[in-house]
């Protein structure tokens, strides 16, 4: 299975139920969606977001030798968009992740390739009033 998040493909291991939920190790978490289980629950950065106790079966299950996280139903309580093709999954931005972007008004970092074939990144210009104009032929 594949999983395209935060500007990253990730090849991972695969438990999709008849449901179509999907299951992630979690050993493979952090790898494939950023976020890491602490004791204080599912953290990405300095986000923790706690696991509810009473529906800890919902969440986090023993199978095939694994301990499995069920990524998908996390993602419906954060309000996470993802899109499912085959053994392909596309995570969109965490809300909360993208609020605080709104809140300190930093556009997040991105680098694209110039026609001379050098990388420019959206920090190299930091200090610098930056206009940006994007195009697409669709």
């Amino acid at each position: 299975m594949i999983i395209l998040a935060d500007g990253k493909t990730n090849e991972v291991a695969q438990r999709t139920d008849a449901d179509g939920v999907l299951w992630v190790r979690l050993g493979e978490l952090p790898e494939a969606t950023g976020w890491q289980m602490k004791p204080e629950g599912a953290c990405l950065g300095e986000i923790c977001v706690p696991l509810p106790e009473h529906k800890r079966e919902e969440w986090i299950a023993d199978a095939d030798d694994w301990v499995w996280f069920n990524y998908s139903g996390f993602a419906d309580m954060l309000g996470q968009k993802y899109v499912r093709d085959g053994d392909v999954w596309s995570l969109g931005s965490v809300p909360a992740v993208r609020q605080m972007g709104l809140e300190s008004a930093i556009a997040p970092d991105f680098e694209v390739t110039q026609c001379n074939g050098d990388t420019l990144r959206l920090s190299d210009l930091r200090g610098r009033k930056v206009v940006l104009f994007t195009w697409a032929s669709w």
